[in-house]
């Protein structure tokens, strides 16, 4: 769509208008629920876009019964027939693309470009689980004496619960979803009640495409009865959940008592580091991408850049030029480089490590431009001569503010990387092997990204280390999250 085109569309118009759901999917049915309803916000305009329901206890076990009931036929389809229901799904994901990036930025509020690649990398899990769900394969193993065949089988987990974010609400449902209904999994989704606008028509075209009652089904509401639901309840068998690793802790011992799977992908402090011998335009372009895609409101963002003494002056002022042309608006508006923040508490943590760190002598070198006095958005923002015990440094900012540490010397880069009880991703920048060998070694993190701040992919695991989380997301390891293993012996031959 031409940028014309655009300014005479009304803002945010669907082509398709069915596909602003109102309503909760459970075992086929739609339903509005009994209670008060939830207000979906506009984080540009604060104006409501939509309300959805506001479901209790009572309606999640409805649910969790539905995927129970449709999971032992669907368990039982072949691989290749619930690959064919997935293609149909991904097919309707693309065809209606723009749609999807439309109400991502209604409810979200993220720039419309930033959207559209956000459904691209949605897409893309449901693409790769289409064809990993055929390709996982079991074992003969030979057995130790005679007369024996020794054999391990891949089986579904059962019913899975997934509990996603707001920051990529396509995304990360996608992430989940696809490998659980590619193993042959029944599946709960509780998206977040502050953007379920996307959620929901995932699932109308999951629907579309044939999904049989029961096995996809998505719930909105308060989080606490819903996920004090799923967690109690014998017969979800997996939880997966990425979000704060406060939430993730208290999910993790509520599944105890039931010996669940976990999946967890919690929060995040990522380390940036450019060494001397960086190239300067991948390591700012890097720094970029790390730290200003969806506006810094990512767990995989660079908090914390640290920067060798001999580049630092070079790389503040190319950085810094870079920060001063970025524009912070409204998500449909084309000149848009980053939305408003999801709500007021987003904006005052950011605000709160900017005076924290400005008032412990850090310096600001470089601020985009911004509407005034607008509730939501932060002007991208640039620190120079950051303390390294700010605020920032201990906390995950969310939000699009860039912080420049020093640092002198490889071992001193790696302590401080480290000094975090998390360790989801990393990056560095350097031209010599040897140090990006030694460095990516010693970095305690799930992730590493060297001279690129993009390394999210369908095709490899995600996940991290420490309070950071468990299990992986994406690629074959994915899948195996939402498998078991059977070992079947089988003597007397």
């Amino acid at each position: 769509m031409t940028d014309a085109n655009m300014a005479t569309r009304p803002r945010g118009k669907l082509d398709e208008a069915d596909l602003l759901v109102t309503q909760c999917l459970i075992g086929g049915a739609w339903t509005a629920g009994e209670r008060a309803r939830i207000r979906v916000d506009d984080p540009f305009t604060l104006d409501i876009v939509a309300e959805v329901p506001d479901l209790d206890a009572a309606d999640t076990a409805r649910a969790i019964d539905a995927a129970g009931a449709a999971f032992p036929a669907w368990a039982a389809r072949p691989a290749r027939e619930r690959s064919q229901a997935l293609r149909r799904w991904l097919d309707l994901i693309i065809r209606h693309k723009e749609d999807l990036a439309r109400l991502i930025v209604l409810e979200n509020g993220k720039a419309l470009a930033e959207a559209r690649g956000e459904v691209d990398y949605a897409a893309g899990f449901v693409e790769f689980y289409v064809e990993q769900g055929s390709r996982s394969l079991g074992e003969i193993i030979p057995a130790p004496v005679e007369g024996r065949r020794l054999l391990v089988e891949r089986e579904p987990v059962g019913v899975c619960a997934a509990i996603t974010p707001w920051n990529f609400p396509l995304a990360m449902l996608t992430r989940k979803v696809a490998p659980a209904l590619a193993a042959g999994c029944t599946i709960v989704a509780k998206p977040s009640e502050l953007t379920p606008l996307t959620a929901l028509a995932y699932a109308k075209l999951g629907e579309e495409a044939g999904l049989p009652a029961g096995v996809f089904n998505v719930i909105t509401g308060d989080a606490a009865p819903i996920g004090d639901t799923l967690c109690a309840s014998a017969t979800v068998r997996k939880l997966s959940f990425t979000g704060s690793t406060r939430i993730g802790a208290l999910l993790a011992a509520a599944c105890a008592p039931t010996i669940k799977r976990l999946g967890l992908e919690l929060g995040g402090n990522a380390p940036l580091i450019v060494y001397d011998d960086a190239d300067l335009e991948k390591a700012v372009d890097t720094a970029m991408v790390a730290k200003f895609r969806n506006g810094g409101q990512s767990c995989i963002a660079a908090n914390r850049i640290y920067v060798q003494s001999g580049i630092r002056d070079r790389f503040v002022a190319a950085l810094a030029a870079k920060v001063q042309a970025l524009r912070a608006g409204d998500g449909f508006d084309p000149d848009t480089s980053i939305g408003p923040l999801i709500n007021p508490a987003a904006v005052a943590k950011v605000t709160a490590h900017r005076d924290d760190a400005l008032g412990q002598g850090a310096r600001v070198v470089a601020q985009g431009s911004a509407p005034e006095d607008h509730a939501r958005i932060v002007a991208p923002t640039m620190l120079a001569d950051v303390p390294t015990d700010a605020l920032l440094t201990r906390e995950e900012t969310f939000g699009p503010l860039a912080a420049i540490i020093g640092f002198d010397t490889v071992e001193q880069s790696l302590s401080l990387a480290n000094d975090t009880p998390f360790g989801l991703a990393t990056y560095l920048c350097s031209e010599d092997l040897a140090l990006i060998a030694r460095v990516s070694r010693g970095l305690e993190a799930g992730m590493v990204g060297i001279n690129t701040g993009l390394i999210s992919t369908a095709v490899a695991p995600f996940g991290g280390v420490k309070l950071s989380g468990l299990g992986r997301e994406g690629s074959a390891h994915g899948l195996s999250e939402y498998q078991n293993l059977k070992y079947i012996c089988q003597a007397g031959l």
